[in-house]
């Protein structure tokens, strides 16, 4: 949809919330739009829900030049008069700081980084830890000639959709956990540069799958149903992301590293509705907080070993106890075998 179109106002609701001053909330998609059936979808999902749940009205905001036009689309958001802008777009993290000055009485959200602010709150996802149990999954399938579709190589792969911290953060994971579960596995990165091209992905993954790599994690929004594509036409596996992919490609996604997006805009809506804001924190969710994880895998359990589902509980436990400490490259910078 077009941003002025989506800009405009129907109305402010009536009395349905009794805090907040009724006035509606604003939910900033990120690059690959509504549709890709990943992070931006998954939030949709929360979004819809806080409006349902606290009686506020509310509108998605997209626009093709969401990244290049940042500023711009805060500014036009703030001064339509929604007293909660949430937004799902990285690079907008450091424009909000600006916008959010000259706007004191108007409340934001940035999600997959720490922006300081009285009128800011920050949501963080430990992706890491999740992506950590993809990559021990993926290393220990994929030598286990019993699984269809593997063969005896050692090689997997991950596609990003740029290279930057908040994807690196995943990949970063995603190489740890599978080095820790077998050494000398070969872990292919590429990056598509676009979060929106199916056909990029699928080429990419194409790629990789003829040097040998037969498990793939995708974090590439849209662009990754290339790659989830790319894995059922040659009978090996993708692994999605941000939501529960498992369902595009029934025993051909292996799992999907789930980040309860819904999660965190549903409750930060709510904490406005309810004149909680948690303006000036941060809200962190990982493994402990349910806010990653793998899925339930309910097409592919079965064919994956006791043994191997077995090794990817304990190294779940093992980040839970804090005996096992996965790499943040936001906080901690890029990892040796990352350079």
């Amino acid at each position: 949809m077009a941003l002025a179109a989506t800009m405009v106002l129907a109305s402010v609701l009536g009395t349905a919330n009794a805090y907040a001053e009724d006035k509606p909330v604003a939910l900033i998609v990120s690059q690959g739009g509504l549709g890709d059936q990943s992070y931006n979808d998954l939030a949709y999902t929360g979004f819809e829900r806080a409006l349902k749940d606290t009686g506020i009205e509310g509108k998605p905001v997209e626009s093709k030049e969401v990244v290049s036009q940042a500023t711009e689309i805060l500014r036009r958001a703030s001064d339509a008069d929604f007293g909660l802008i949430v937004d799902l777009e990285y690079a907008h993290g450091e424009p909000m700081l600006e916008v959010a000055k000259d706007y004191p009485d108007t409340k934001y959200v940035i999600l997959n980084q720490v922006r300081e602010g009285a009128n800011i709150a920050s949501v963080l996802f430990q992706e890491q830890e999740g992506s950590y149990l993809a990559g021990t999954l993926a290393a220990l399938v994929t030598t286990d000639t019993s699984i269809k579709g593997i063969n005896p190589k050692p090689v997997i792969g991950v596609i990003g959709g740029t290279k930057s911290a908040g994807i690196d953060k995943f990949i970063a994971g995603f190489i740890q956990g599978a080095k820790a579960a077998n050494p000398d596995v070969m872990v292919k990165v590429a990056y598509s540069n676009t979060f929106g091209d199916p056909a990029v992905g699928l080429q990419m993954a194409k790629a990789m799958i003829e040097e040998g790599a037969d498990v793939i994690y995708h974090v590439a929004g849209g662009t990754g149903m290339g790659v989830i594509q790319a894995a059922k036409e040659a009978g090996v596996y993708a692994i999605g992301v941000d939501t529960d992919q498992d369902g595009i490609a029934p025993g051909n996604v292996l799992t999907s590293m789930v980040k309860h997006t819904d999660i965190a805009v549903e409750k930060v809506m709510k904490d406005y509705a309810a004149d909680k804001f948690p303006g000036g924190q941060t809200i962190s969710l990982g493994l402990k907080e349910n806010g990653v994880g793998l899925s339930e895998m309910k097409y592919t359990k079965e064919l994956i070993p006791a043994p191997i589902l077995e090794k990817v509980e304990t190294a779940k436990q093992d980040i839970l106890s804090g005996k096992v400490k996965v790499w943040n490259v936001v906080d901690q910078g890029y990892p040796d075998f990352m350079k």
